[in-house]
């Protein structure tokens, strides 16, 4: 780890935003000393802000490594070099060159030992300004501790044990406090709980002041930050997990438990259930669409679909815990959104691309209409998912009538029209409102020659499927070369049904058996989604009826579960890795459509686009080789 210098310039974090207007616009200056930066509130003010300036732009490719590290999106080839994640998930991690570099800040990583560095200087400094309450000064240590605690678990998440930084370290420091050993995770993953405890009571409940503070830390996030800790220790990857044995510090203590601990989950249900208490003594609740200025009536089918897409993509709704004020979602609409998704702009438009292209085990992943997976549906014909169906009226608002498509895209459940784009679906919105005008409404017709089909090297979908989960459905397409006009939103780092679908799988592990709460708040993420609770869906369709009764089963599927809500938002990377099922899923093959074809049943053949592979090693991410070199108290990660 980097010799830590008490006395350094802060950083200038340029935070460019046009909406969500909140304390996070402020921009850093460069302040020249500790005394300097501490000497007014003014001053002071811009070293919280440095703070909170290292956290992921997760609205961003990017600023979200996990976004495209895994198996959930591909690229056009000529991305290769621009997107860290995506070298990731294509084998070319590296001891010498880090991608997702969360040590150093490189490669898609933000430096997060220089960023718990900014807030250890403002815990220390903070009681020199003379021009501020004594109250505010607490609630800034509380802030700043929470920012400490969350760096802390952005590293372990990554690079699993990690060196503890208690307190900044002097100039004039040597042996373990410059050059420290890692540590256990389980202390690690108490350190992150101390601080938050610590925290909790100096910190708001709630932002009431939502122009100039949104986005700072109140109590509910740092429950959140707890949850995401107390996740990541209690399942497998840390839990027990024999993989691992022998992999210790360089004194003798192990790094990673080898005895399996129920108690973890016990932990993590109790964490989840304190969050979700907060959350909804705070009035936080799962969103629902509300119109307010539509002239036209909406169908229930695209009321459901609205429901789903908004809680995404309405800016800081009720039931987003965490909105990153300093990360828009703004270039990336642009991005999901297939160029001729209204076939009058096709030729003029080139402000869309529709690049992020969802892979086939994506597209396979979301339930049938009946809420069960689709090899698993006894109504479902899975075995010829691949084959063309022509979709007929009933079904108008969310396909095109009598256009043929894939049986695979016919007869899913609500989330899968709400998140994919695809050749044969509506794209509800972009100022097309009106049910009884369906045939105007925006669609996406993307065979060779068609609006929606590629017509360069990097601007088209290269598996067929697009992200509409991304795109508010108020943006508007222009008929010409001008802007594409997006609304912009605050990426939700963490949103209430997160805790739920945590806490129903903390619930699951706790227990012998899944218990009544663990069906209760797995069904509240359902239900919003349009779909039955599990019994229902599990008894009246699936071939396992009775799957949901043992705890096994039901693990299967709260992690399916939590897969589908979460789709693209960079979770599922990390979700694979803690479960320890990524050597299962990264090493199956990237497939999409044979995209290059005028006719349909040419066009609809699954092609391999890249055979990913993933060992052991890949659970954690390699310390850059330097910084061994550097500290020689580090130990480098098993397999690397």
């Amino acid at each position: 780890m980097k010799r830590i210098i008490y006395n350094i310039s802060a950083l200038a974090m340029l935070l460019s935003m046009t909406g969500c207007n909140s304390f996070l616009d402020i921009v850093p200056d460069n302040i020249a000393t500790m005394d300097h930066a501490f000497a007014l509130r003014q001053t002071a003010e811009r070293a919280l802000a440095t703070c909170y300036s290292y956290l992921p732009k997760e609205g961003d490719h990017n600023g979200n490594f996990a976004m495209t590290a895994g198996d959930e999106v591909w690229f056009p080839i000529s991305y290769n070099n621009s997107i860290y994640g995506w070298q990731q998930a294509r084998g070319f991690q590296s001891v010498d060159d880090v991608l997702g570099n969360f040590w150093q800040g490189e490669k898609g990583g933000v430096d997060c030992f220089e960023a718990i560095r900014a807030c250890d200087q403002l815990i220390d400094n903070i009681h020199k300004v003379p021009d501020m309450d004594e109250d505010e000064k607490v609630r800034w240590i509380a802030e700043a501790k929470v920012l400490k605690a969350y760096y802390h678990f952005l590293l372990m998440r990554s690079y699993g044990p990690i060196p503890i930084v208690h307190h900044s370290v002097p100039v004039d420091a040597y042996g373990e406090d410059s050059y420290p050993f890692r540590r256990p995770i389980d202390e690690v993953a108490e350190f992150i709980y101390k601080l938050c405890d610590e925290a909790i009571p100096d910190l708001p409940d709630i932002i009431t002041e939502t122009n100039t503070e949104l986005g700072r830390i109140t109590t509910v996030i740092a429950r959140c930050v707890k949850v995401q800790a107390a996740m990541l220790v209690a399942s497998p990857l840390f839990n027990g997990n024999t993989d691992y044995a022998g992999f210790d510090n360089g004194k003798g203590e192990q790094l990673v438990s080898q005895e399996y601990s129920a108690e973890k989950w016990e932990t993590a249900a109790q964490y989840c259930l304190e969050a979700i208490q907060a959350a909804e003594e705070q009035q936080f609740v799962l969103y629902r669409f509300r119109p307010t200025f539509f002239q036209y009536q909406i169908s229930d089918d695209i009321q459901t679909q609205l429901d789903i897409r908004c809680s995404f993509t309405e800016d800081c709704n009720s039931e987003v815990l965490w909105p990153q004020t300093n990360s828009l979602v703004k270039d990336m609409q642009q991005f999901c959104t297939p160029r001729g998704v209204i076939a009058a702009t096709a030729d003029k438009n080139y402000q869309t691309a529709g690049i992020y292209a969802p892979t086939m085990k994506m597209v396979e992943l979301y339930y049938s209409k009946n809420g069960v997976p689709i090899d698993e549906d006894k109504e479902y014909d899975y075995a010829n998912r691949f084959k063309v169906e022509m979709p007929d009226q009933e079904t108008k608002y969310l396909l095109i009538p009598d256009y043929p498509t894939a049986k695979i895209n016919i007869n899913r459940e609500p989330r899968f029209y709400a998140h994919l784009g695809f050749d044969g679906g509506m794209w509800y919105g972009y100022g097309h409102y009106d049910i009884n005008d369906y045939d105007n409404w925006p669609n996406v017709q993307a065979k060779l020659g068609q609006p929606c089909a590629a017509i360069n090297m990097d601007r088209y979908s290269v598996t067929g499927y697009t992200v509409k989960k991304y795109a508010h459905y108020e943006g508007s397409i222009p008929n010409s070369n001008t802007a594409y006009q997006v609304t912009p939103y605050c990426w939700p780092m963490m949103r209430l049904t997160d805790l739920y679908l945590y806490y129903a799988e903390a619930l699951n592990e706790a227990n012998d058996t899944p218990t009544d709460e663990v069906y209760e708040y797995i069904d509240r993420v359902r239900n919003r989604a349009g779909l039955m609770g599990v019994k229902e869906s599990w008894e009246g369709f699936s071939k396992n009826p009775s799957k949901y009764k043992s705890k096994e089963g039901m693990r299967e599927i709260i992690q399916h579960e939590r897969l589908i809500e979460f789709a693209f938002e960079g979770k599922r990377y990390w979700d694979l890795l803690r479960w320890k099922r990524a050597l299962e899923e990264y090493n199956k093959p990237i497939i999409g459509w044979d995209i290059n074809q005028w006719d349909a049943e040419s066009y609809y053949r699954p092609k391999v686009l890249f055979n990913q592979t993933f060992s052991l090693r890949d659970y954690l991410t390699p310390i850059k080789q330097v910084e061994m070199l550097r500290n020689e108290n580090l130990v480098q990660n098993p397999g690397w």
